[in-house]
């Protein structure tokens, strides 16, 4: 069975092709063209993502097509070692569990830790989109794909200056992994690669040059570490800054993106999230069951083994559909249908499961709840533009908007309506 992420009704409505898999005969399906296993229901995706000892991680952040020459003598200068997403044990445990100790992940930690840093970031964007009243704006480049870059800067500890090329070298890395590049462009994005890897190490090799650490995630990360190799690397250190880098924002920009096309493209939602502000925690889970933000992941089998009734060989490559694992009917009553208020809800397999489970779920979470609130109550006139067409950027993993175009409407009888000056960010 055939599965085209490229071109055609996937990049508008993956859900069509996921139901045809989930219909189909089996599971498990082999694709010829792009030399992948298709992993589509619920159990077989949960298992896959929970056996580590199956199903590894080392071609994980491996391009899913033939680099040509040109790139690959480029990429394989990136020497920067497996702690996260590529990580498999014995490597693995060990960067959990600095991860961790270092990275608040659970709500309440959270929210302590982050939640100050996401209501000041939420509060500037928002005050900002409160001025462009009347005007069309593209959500994506201006609140879904900046917001979580921001509150990651915070949070690491980088400058704000750098944000323009931290989001062009995390894009240019979903493109080249995960995308289909023609050979100019992959030798570009891996150029920039490259560049990314080595701004890493010298944000990593700056702050041990200091020779005192401060309050930044990286200077945590370094305490952890406190010398020792056996705990982590600084190389490994500078691994984990990169890998954040990309998936502490990319991940969360896609949940900002989809809530906010599932919340505006029935006006009925977002008069009800406005009136009812303690209904978004639901909207956002049910959100991520119906279009998360990472719909593929790519595993390889370090075994043969048998799933959904096909025999899988060793050494294959497979992408585990969560896009259809959560559209599953043995597990989701309706699952074509949006609906907040389902039970089953909370079985959806957006933040992975198992030892790869999310380590910024609880990150993620809040900034959309915090996000989706203070909109809703800022700008209730928030409206998609006229003659928007949903969209998606090309991709086997990551579910991008290409674009969210509104207009910020000033409610009925506020001429002067603004967002309080107290709201506003400090000059």
């Amino acid at each position: 069975m055939r599965l085209d992420p490229f071109a055609g009704a996937y990049l508008a409505d993956p859900a069509h092709v996921w139901r045809r898999l989930l219909d189909g005969p089996g599971g498990v399906h082999h694709d010829e063209d792009l030399g992948l296993w298709l992993i589509t229901g619920h159990a077989d995706v949960r298992r896959a993502l929970g056996d580590a000892a199956t199903f590894g991680n080392a071609l994980t952040l491996a391009p899913v097509y033939d680099v040509c020459p040109q790139a690959m003598d480029i990429i394989v200068q990136i020497d920067a070692p497996p702690t996260t997403a590529a990580a498999d044990p014995p490597v693995h445990p060990r960067t959990r569990r600095a991860l961790r100790a270092t990275f608040a992940n659970t709500p309440e930690r959270v929210a302590r830790q982050y939640g100050p840093i996401v209501a000041r970031r939420v509060d500037e964007l928002v005050a900002r989109l409160a001025t462009r009243a009347g005007r069309p704006v593209d959500l994506v480049p201006e609140f879904t794909a900046e917001l979580p870059l921001l509150v990651l800067l915070d949070i690491l500890g980088v400058p704000d200056e750098d944000i323009g090329r931290i989001r062009a070298w995390a894009d240019g890395q979903i493109a080249l992994i995960w995308g289909r590049p023609d050979p100019a462009e992959q030798v570009r994005l891996a150029r920039d690669l490259l560049a990314f890897w080595h701004y890493c190490q010298e944000l990593v090799r700056g702050r041990l040059d200091r020779g005192r650490y401060g309050d930044g995630y990286v200077d945590r990360l370094l305490a952890y570490r406190d010398g020792h190799d056996e705990e982590l690397t600084v190389t490994e250190v500078a691994s984990i800054v990169f890998n954040l880098l990309v998936a502490g924002h990319e991940t969360t920009a896609g949940l900002l993106a989809h809530a906010l096309d599932q919340a505006l493209s029935e006006p009925d939602r977002w008069r009800t999230l406005a009136a009812e502000p303690d209904r978004i925690p639901g909207f956002l889970t049910e959100t991520l069951r119906f279009a998360p933000a990472i719909d593929g992941w790519l595993r390889v089998t370090n075994r043969p083994v048998t799933l959904g009734g096909a025999d899988i060989p060793a050494g294959a490559r497979c992408l585990l559909l969560i896009g259809a694992a959560n559209r599953d009917g043995a597990v989701f009553a309706h699952p074509d249908r949006f609906d907040p208020e389902r039970p089953d809800v909370q079985d959806h397999l957006s933040f992975g499961h198992g030892p790869h489970f999310c380590i910024g779920a609880a990150l993620a979470r809040l900034e959309a709840e915090t996000a989706l609130g203070r909109l809703v109550e800022s700008l209730p006139g928030l409206r998609l533009a006229p003659g928007y067409d949903r969209s998606f950027r090309p991709n086997v993993a990551f579910r991008a908007h290409r674009a969210l175009p509104v207009v910020v409407d000033v409610p009925a009888g506020a001429a002067g309506w603004s967002v309080p000056a107290a709201e506003l960010p400090a000059a």
